[in-house]
């Protein structure tokens, strides 16, 4: 006799809204919910299993036998089995055993929906509750004005499993994390944190791309209450917290997602379109309303239960077209004749859609490598819907650009001006992830040529470079301080290189940087906008040198940059300028704290009435070596 009480959470209402797709707080009903029943406490069980002949709930309670705690399908061919267990406490390890209608298959599964999970290698769902007292509502009340398209946007990429280590090799806890990585954040000038995936995954190098508990954040740092603390106590440093969320795909991991119930759940049927041939993993079916509503649940739950302000959406380009990474033959065109994923963009753009009806203030932030068209414009005039946009190739172009030897650049100047054709087509952040720094393509440090000295110099003329052109800025955690090694998820960085002057001068010069990119209205008002830029030379080949003016709403905040990517000196170097006054230095990556050779322009430069640049006015320059200098008219 079943030991399982016929209860239910649903309303037809949520049923119908399940049905249609729109159901955006799924969470709320399937899974376990922990609750009180005619006077006793126990477990509410919810799962999604429409090809189950039994689904059966096994746990520590009753030794993981089938058939004890069976639970009741619901009459409205939803698909939906619940019930209640009275007297299951939180912390009691349970799945689902599913005995299919498909003759012969039964699987065991984690729940889809659960709070928390055992640790890895385990794959067991845990009971659990999101009970917490949030101390950021400074930071929530406010938040629309720290997140906004023009305010200042300096993401720094963690993954939290090798940012630092404790004794041992051991991982730091979320509570840990929450007095180095917050005050280390802080102490940077970083205005963002963005955490590579969170959420359970079974397989560590997949680095979290690879997930199983979409609504668990995994167990190897610690409990759900533990990642609420760490986004509070970033919130309460004035911090904002991005996400990477991942619904182009998911392992096939037998405790997963995939053959939920023995049939094609959360996949797609078609094998050309349910399976992506280069994480050889399963692609979710975004033409099926209830698998919509279950990933448009997950994001709507990491933005209500844990306060996050933004969800960067990974692998974009291979969720648009049908024919990503796959050879003739291998994918059928859509009903148009074309090859982009119709679903996929209809899913994409109500995403967004619900996201900001429902969440003031948060930002949605796409991956995506390709040329597809308005990736961030709003939907009523044919977008996607995202706040912004990885500009990958800016940063496949700078890259190149910057490997080269110095002698050679003059040659290659076309590598960076090509970015400013295209700079404002998207609302574009600026990024060097941990893709560019694993697979033997050396660290970002290790690719800049030359002596130690001018490496250092160049990767300080990066990054200057990346701060002062158009958008907002990412930078994947060591990138910071010169990290030389690639970056290996199962260690800590390499902090003890900051007993180094050049890495130490890196890490100074970062919060520099930081602290100008936030002070300077020119560098984000219109950071979207070609309003916000002017080119002053962009072809002094011969000299290697580019200077421009980036402006906000005050024509007197505009500012001056000059970029010298050549070890050379110019002395008495004229550019041309909008207006009569002065120019003062404000900033300069040459400087002796960065450990730069100190050439400087100590005085107030007085501008000329001397034609030059296409302008009316103009003034000389000294442009220290391989160098980023910005200056300020007055």
């Amino acid at each position: 006799m079943s030991k399982v009480i016929s209860h239910s959470l649903f309303t037809d209402f949520d049923i119908n809204l399940f049905k249609a797709g729109k159901h955006f707080r799924l969470y709320e009903k399937l899974g376990a919910h922990l609750i009180e029943l005619n006077g006793v406490q126990g477990v509410y069980f919810a799962v999604w299993a429409p090809t189950a002949h039994s689904v059966s709930v096994v746990g520590d309670f009753n030794y993981w036998t089938q058939g004890e705690h069976e639970l009741y399908v619901r009459w409205d061919s939803s698909g939906i089995w619940e019930g209640f267990i009275p007297n299951i406490e939180k912390g009691t390890n349970y799945k689902y055993k599913i005995l299919s209608n498909i003759e012969g298959v039964i699987t065991e599964k984690a729940d889809p929906f659960a709070f928390y999970c055992e640790k890895p290698p385990h794959t067991a769902s845990v009971i659990w509750d999101l009970d917490y007292k949030w101390d950021d509502s400074k930071w929530m009340k406010n938040r629309k004005e720290h997140n906004a398209l023009d305010k200042p946007y300096s993401v720094y990429e963690v993954h939290l499993g090798s940012w630092k280590r404790g004794e041992g090799n051991q991982f730091l806890s979320y509570h840990d994390l929450a007095e180095d990585l917050v005050s280390y954040v802080k102490e940077m000038g970083f205005t963002h944190v963005e955490f590579m995936p969170v959420m359970e995954y079974p397989y560590d190098p997949s680095w979290g791309y690879q997930l199983v508990g979409y609504f668990a954040p995994t167990s190897r740092f610690g409990d759900p209450q533990g990642f609420m603390h760490l986004v509070d106590k970033l919130h309460q440093a004035g911090i904002g917290v991005i996400l990477d969320w991942v619904p182009s795909h998911f392992p096939d991991d037998s405790h997963g997602l995939g053959y939920f119930d023995g049939s094609h759940l959360y996949e797609h049927p078609d094998r050309r379109k349910g399976y992506h041939p280069d994480w050889k993993s399963l692609v979710f079916n975004y033409g099926r309303n209830e698998v919509c509503s279950f990933l448009i649940s997950n994001a709507l739950f990491w933005l209500h239960h844990y306060h996050i302000d933004g969800l960067r959406v990974d692998a974009v380009a291979s969720m648009l077209y049908l024919d990503y990474s796959r050879n003739d033959g291998e994918w059928e065109p859509n009903i148009f004749g074309g090859r982009e994923n119709l679903e996929t963009i209809s899913f994409l753009k109500e995403f967004n859609e619900v996201v900001y009806a429902n969440y003031e203030g948060v930002q949605t932030i796409a991956e995506e490598s390709t040329s597809f068209p308005m990736v961030s414009r709003p939907t009523d005039v044919g977008g996607l819907g995202f706040g912004m946009k990885w500009m990958m190739g800016w940063m496949h172009d700078t890259l190149k650009y910057f490997q080269r030897a110095t002698v050679y650049r003059k040659y290659h100047q076309n590598d960076l001006t090509f970015s400013m054709t295209y700079a404002f087509t998207e609302n574009f952040m600026l990024p060097l992830s941990h893709d560019e720094v694993v697979y033997g393509k050396k660290s970002i440090a290790d690719r800049m040529p030359g002596d130690e000295w001018q490496r250092f110099a160049n990767l300080r003329l990066l990054y200057g470079y990346m701060f002062t052109h158009p958008g907002t800025n990412l930078l994947f955690m060591g990138g910071e301080f010169g990290q030389m090694a690639e970056w290996n998820f199962q260690e800590s960085l390499d902090w003890h290189l900051l007993q180094y002057p050049v890495h130490n001068g890196v890490q100074q010069y970062i919060k520099d940087l930081n602290a100008l990119y936030k002070s300077e209205p020119a560098l984000y008002e219109k950071q979207f906008s070609h309003e916000g830029f002017e080119w002053i030379n962009y072809s002094d080949h011969q000299n290697a040198v580019l200077s421009y003016i980036r402006k906000g709403n005050d024509p007197k905040d505009d500012l001056v940059v000059v970029c010298n990517f050549t070890q050379m000196v110019r002395k008495n170097y004229r550019i041309g300028v909008p207006r009569k006054g002065k120019l003062k230095e404000i900033f300069n990556s040459d400087l002796e704290r960065y450990q730069g050779s100190n050439v400087l322009n100590t005085s107030q430069l007085k501008v000329e009435s001397s034609p030059y640049d296409g302008r009316d006015y103009s003034v000389e320059l000294l442009v220290p070596p391989l160098s980023v200098t910005v200056f300020k008219i007055l």
